[in-house]
Order: C-alpha cells, then sequence, then structure tokens
C-alpha cells in the first residue's frame, strides 16, 4: 500500500493500514534514514500517547531499532509530543512518536522528529519514503533504556514561565479538562508542584476518548463549557491527544480561537521584552497582521502547517510561531507546537493583566481596531485533475461582487486579499479531490456577502 506523511506525519486506520508490517516498513526507512545522515550514535527516543495498541508499538518499534544497532530511549509512561520533541533537541537525538493527535479514536500515527525538535519537513519525509523496503547493514552497539523525560521538560518550562506570577492569579479558577489526552499526568502535574490550585475533569486515559475525539474545540469541550458556566470567575483549559494543541474557554463559557490567543500571547510577550517576528500560516487570521503591525512587529507567512512555522521559527529570530488550528511556541523554546507551554503561558498573561479574559481579547480587538469573522466552505470535485485549472482560474480574478482583490499570494493555494481587513483563502485537501474555501472580513454582513457573491 501507499504510505504518505501528511503536514505532520503518517496516520491511518488502526488493524487496516495501520499494522504490524506497514509499521515496520516505516520504522525500518526511518532507521536508514538515521543511520545514513547521522550514523549509530545518534540517539533515538521513542514515545508514546494513550491510543489504543500505541505503547506496544512503540515497544517494538524500540526493540527493532536496538536489534538495528541505535542507543534507543524508550518513554516509561504515556507522554506528549512536545515533552519527547524537547528531550530529542536536549540530547541532539532524533524521535519516534506514536500518535494520531487529534484524529478519531481508531486512528493511529507516526511522527519523526528531527534533532532539530521540530516537526519533520518535506525533503526529510521525502528520504524516508524513499527509503521504504529498502534494507541497511545493523550497528554493533544497540541498548534499550527506559526514561521518564518529564523532569528535564519541566525544568525548562521554569525558566519560560513565571509560575510566581502565576500564584498571584487569585481571582480566576482554573479548570483543566484532561480529555483523555497525553497531558495528563504533566500539566495538572506542572500545576501541583507549583502549588498552583485548579479544577480538572476527565482526568484519566482512555482510548475511546469518552467517545468524542481528543480534538479541543467546542464539540468536544461541552462537559468543559458546562463547568465553567456553572463555575464563577473560571476559565477552561485542554490539549488533544498529544498535547501539542490547545483549547481554551473564557469565564462566559466561550471557546477563544487560536488567532485570538496568539495574538493576546504575542502583546504579552513583547511586554516581557521579546524581540523578533511573529510567524502565521496564510491560513491565520488577519487580526494578527495588524496587531503585529500595531506592536512595531514584522509578520512572517508559510504555508498551512507547522512544519513551515517550524522552519521559519529555526531560521529567524521569532516571539512566537503558530497556526489557527491551535499549535504554537515561542522563543527560546523548541520549533514544535506545545498545547502545554501555550496554556500557562495564557494564564500567566491573565495574572500580569489582573484582568478577565474576554477583556483580555476586547483589547486585541480594540488594538486592532476591528473584529474579525470566518467561515469555511468544502467543495468536493469529481476528481484530482479539476484542482489545478481551477487554481490557474482563480489568479485571473479581479473582484468578488462589489470588493475589488488587491493582492494573491499562491504558497499554499490561493490567497486572495480584498483590501487589508478580508481575504479569501483556497486551497487542495492534498489527499482528496477536495477544495477548502476560507473566508474572513471585519464584518458578518461582508462575511455573508462574499460567501453568496464568490463563486469558481
Amino acid at each position: 500500500m501507499s504510505i504518505q506523511f501528511g503536514t505532520d506525519g503518517w496516520r491511518a486506520v488502526l488493524g487496516e493500514e495501520f499494522n504490524g508490517e506497514n509499521v515496520e516498513r516505516v520504522i525500518m526507512a526511518i532507521g536508514k534514514y538515521v543511520a545514513e545522515t547521522f550514523g549509530y550514535d545518534k540517539p533515538i527516543l521513542v514515545g508514546y500517547d494513550p491510543r489504543k495498541s500505541a505503547d506496544e508499538y512503540a515497544g517494538f518499534t524500540a526493540n527493532v531499532l536496538k536489534a538495528k544497532g541505535f542507543q534507543v530511549y524508550f518513554s516509561s509512561r504515556v507522554v506528549p509530543t512536545p515533552v519527547l520533541a524537547y528531550n530529542a533537541k536536549r540530547m541532539n537525538a532524533c524521535a519516534i512518536m506514536f500518535t494520531a493527535s487529534h484524529n478519531p479514536p481508531e486512528y493511529l500515527g507516526i511522527k519523526f522528529i528531527p534533532d532539530y525538535a521540530g516537526p519533520a519537513t518535506s525533503d526529510i519525509t521525502d528520504a524516508i519514503l524513499n527509503n521504504l523496503d529498502k534494507g541497511f547493514p545493523s550497528g554493533e552497539n544497540g541498548a534499550f533504556i527506559k526514561t521518564d523525560f518529564s523532569v528535564k521538560y519541566y525544568e525548562h518550562i521554569s525558566s519560560l514561565v513565571d509560575f510566581g506570577k502565576i500564584k498571584s492569579l487569585l481571582k480566576t479558577n482554573i479548570i483543566y479538562d484532561g480529555l483523555y489526552s497525553a497531558s495528563i499526568g504533566y500539566f495538572d502535574e506542572i500545576l501541583k508542584q507549583m502549588g498552583i490550585q485548579f479544577q480538572s475533569i476527565h482526568l484519566y486515559h482512555d482510548f475511546e476518548f469518552g467517545g468524542g475525539m481528543p480534538d479541543p474545540k467546542p464539540r468536544f469541550l461541552k462537559d468543559l463549557i458546562s463547568k465553567v458556566k456553572n463555575t464563577p470567575n473560571s476559565i477552561g483549559l485542554a490539549n488533544d491527544g498529544d498535547a501539542d494543541r490547545f483549547g481554551v474557554i473564557n469565564e462566559k463559557g466561550e471557546y477563544v480561537s487560536p488567532n485570538e490567543i496568539i495574538a493576546i500571547l504575542l502583546r504579552y510577550l513583547v511586554k516581557k521584552g521579546y524581540k523578533g517576528s511573529v510567524v502565521k500560516t496564510v491560513g491565520s487570521s488577519i487580526l494578527i497582521d495588524l496587531v503585529a503591525k500595531k506592536l512595531g512587529v514584522d509578520v512572517i507567512e508559510t504555508a498551512v502547517g507547522f512544519k513551515h512555522v517550524g522552519e521559519a521559527m529555526r531560521t529567524n529570530k521569532v516571539i512566537i510561531g503558530g497556526e489557527e488550528s491551535g499549535g504554537l511556541s515561542i522563543q527560546g523554546h523548541i520549533p514544535e507546537k506545545d498545547g502545554i507551554l501555550a496554556n500557562l503561558l495564557l494564564i500567566e498573561a491573565l495574572a500580569d493583566s489582573g484582568k478577565t479574559l474576554y477583556e483580555l481579547q476586547e483589547e486585541i480587538y480594540e488594538l486592532a481596531e476591528n473584529r474579525f469573522y470566518t467561515d469555511r466552505i468544502d467543495i468536493k470535485l469529481d476528481n484530482l485533475d479539476e484542482i489545478k485549472p481551477i487554481m490557474e482560474k482563480l489568479l485571473g480574478f479581479k473582484t468578488v461582487g462589489k470588493y475589488n482583490i488587491t493582492s494573491f499570494d499562491t504558497k499554499d493555494g490561493v490567497k486572495m486579499m480584498l483590501g487589508n481587513k478580508t481575504k479569501i483563502l483556497v486551497r487542495p485537501s492534498g489527499t482528496e479531490p477536495l477544495l477548502r474555501i476560507y473566508f474572513e472580513a471585519n464584518s458578518e454582513e461582508k462575511l455573508e456577502y462574499l460567501k453568496e457573491e464568490f463563486v469558481i
């Protein structure tokens, strides 16, 4: 079968495409890449999230790589992706993480994390795919070392987050939704160690994820939203299955978009003295651009996918990098999204402000002098061959209804700017004959108008 790496690893249905034979093919291809690129002295870390069979496949992987001559550090327990990634950087190692992130429970996947501690870029995953079903010789000094990766991660996080300031957050209750995810035993443990009070729900691992998905979006955070609404002066925090994404509920029980969180944290980090740029994807909100402009911060825009954000963070001085799907990282950390750090930084920003989260949201919109509204429409096509002609046709558009198109960007699909406060982005899905059309405008009326007028 054809194995493909998406924006962040290979994912497939457990027991179908994701089976022992295919896992071994991928692992051997990764082993060949590491051996030929770095040599057998390069350590390989292996971790897993709470999904069904993730620990078993991880153990199998560790033993296969040990037999091939690698020094393998195997996680002694469920571990979040950012925790494993940070240790890859610290130990100058590569890492393999068994997770399907926020996908449904029937999925499992493999993320390969190079020694720079961010998502593998396309040139690396292409090299791994090219290694499929090709053998390579074994080294001589293989070892299997069981490891708890949390301690050094906690030490590092303490250098980035002001926990003393968080302790001053007295009027806001923190409610943490474990969401049955890999952040359990890490995010809550950090709060406990630092003496920070919090309430929690769903604080246990369940590979069925409570009958939902480990996706920190409103649809799967209903229990958290209810608890926040019934607990005065509270905010809700959650992470996805492997804890690289975050989800936030404000004191009114409203979901706070990742775009708003990135803008709030950008403003806060600038106040703390951070200098550099902000990295965002073409799918992220214009809100971030306007806030950055007011703060005197340059914007670097990338294609969708944190591997592109991470690459920009590795080659530029960046204050914060983030994407609209709920991932971010900051200067001094790793070029990998970290939902645990995101939540901690938000609590710190709240404590520093002495305000509610919804007040910080309002301040961000006041700073941008605009409020933004978004929507997405998916269009199914008959076949993949239809995509290229449509994209070429879009570049010939001059207007959408009564609005002039002022610029195009083609780094990922076709982005059309209609002034500096309105955009339409058309992106192919990449895996199926499907176009995703993203609309953003600074009024609900304009948003609805554009959706009616825009015809491919």
